[in-house]
């Protein structure tokens, strides 16, 4: 209770910056930075100001994972798009290539989609090893089986030695959405829970300490996997699953930013309820990093009705990728379009959007 009433005291501050909030930032940068890759306010204002503002079209202005298109025949793809230049190559618990495959995968799921088939194009650096590229290769063929899809189209470049940082990955996936499937903020209602699949951080962190800048020995490892079946189950159990978002660049806190913003509710998360491993906190502590900024590339966040949280829980604890799921916080109708989190000792605080780059070239 005593949560609760804090919370009804911040109200009225919270709901005086709501406003601000429900804006997406403006571009006003003069040269692209770093930030602008790190999936929070930078990379809003730019993708807004710059490619929306060009490329306008009701699919591309929905801004989600990938795009819902509607075929003559009325059955419905989705159809994403993703390239990835994480730096090292090769990190605790996978690669490269792994990424090329579960990053994509992950986003037509997150449609609600079945993946089917993907492109691969490699951007390959003059002097990069043939043996190494053979084993990215094989990762990412490995991934492809794992998670059901079939690569059947490609395309190769070679640049000059430097230009590519080693090697580039861009993919591109199309799925199949199931008849009477519908995903998305509109359909999202206050009352409603937020269920996370996983421990969060994992996949940032293992990369961070992969580089070797840091004094930090830990044995952290990538989450990267397809969480396609994982969906699957999660939709079997609760089938009036409202949204999904996997929390990639900017992690948990940016993804739970667009949603207050694009369904026009409160989301109101429970610091205590939040999964994190004790090697992932604590490296995140000696960083001074908060882990719901951190990504993950294996896991995803669903809004559920609270009638089918406990099912979606017991079924994603269920299978081994979401041995670790749970109920992390709930939609309220204010303060509108602002995420919050209640602490252990009985307040809150704002939890805005990623701002700056604090783990770059994560994926």
């Amino acid at each position: 209770m005593a949560a609760e009433s804090t919370l009804d005291r911040e109200g009225l501050v919270l709901e005086r910056i709501s406003n601000a909030r429900k804006r997406r930032p403006r571009l006003v940068d003069e040269v692209v930075t770093l930030a602008h890759g790190a999936g929070g306010k930078s990379s809003a204002a730019l993708i807004d100001a710059v490619f929306v503002e060009a490329l306008r079209g009701p699919e591309l202005e929905q801004l989600g994972d990938g795009a819902v298109l509607t075929l003559p025949s009325g059955e419905r793809l989705a159809f994403s798009t993703d390239s990835f230049v994480v730096s090292p190559l090769r990190f605790p618990g996978g690669s490269i290539g792994h990424l090329a495959v579960h990053g994509t995968v992950n986003d037509l799921a997150m449609c609600g989609a079945v993946p089917q088939w993907l492109s691969c194009a490699f951007v390959i650096a003059e002097g990069f090893p043939i043996a190494e590229l053979r084993e990215i290769v094989a990762d990412l063929a490995a991934a492809a089986r794992t998670a059901g899809v079939r690569l059947v189209t490609g395309d190769t470049k070679v640049v000059p030695a430097g230009a590519a940082d080693g090697l580039y990955i861009t993919t591109a996936g199309v799925g199949v959405i199931p008849a009477g499937r519908e995903l998305g903020a509109a359909t999202v209602r206050p009352g409603d829970r937020l269920v996370l699949s996983g421990t969060l951080g994992d996949h940032g962190m293992a990369v961070l300490l992969a580089r070797g800048d840091l004094a930090i020995e830990a044995e952290i490892e990538s989450d990267t996997a397809p969480v396609n079946g994982l969906v699957e189950t999660l939709l079997a159990a609760a089938p009036n699953t409202r949204w999904l978002r996997d929390p990639t660049r900017g992690g948990l806190a940016t993804v739970c930013n667009e949603l207050a913003v694009d369904a026009g509710v409160g989301v109101i998360l429970d610091e205590q309820l939040l999964p994190v491993a004790p090697q992932v906190q604590g490296a995140c502590d000696l960083l001074g990093i908060d882990p719901v900024y951190v990504a993950n590339e294996g896991k995803f966040v669903a809004v559920v009705p609270a009638a089918e949280a406990e099912a979606a829980v017991a079924a994603l604890r269920a299978d081994p990728l979401g041995g670790q799921a749970a109920v992390i916080g709930e939609i309220t109708e204010q303060p509108e379009g602002v995420v919050a989190l209640r602490t252990p000792f009985g307040g809150s605080r704002i939890v805005d959007m990623l701002v700056g780059d604090p783990l770059p070239r994560i994926c």
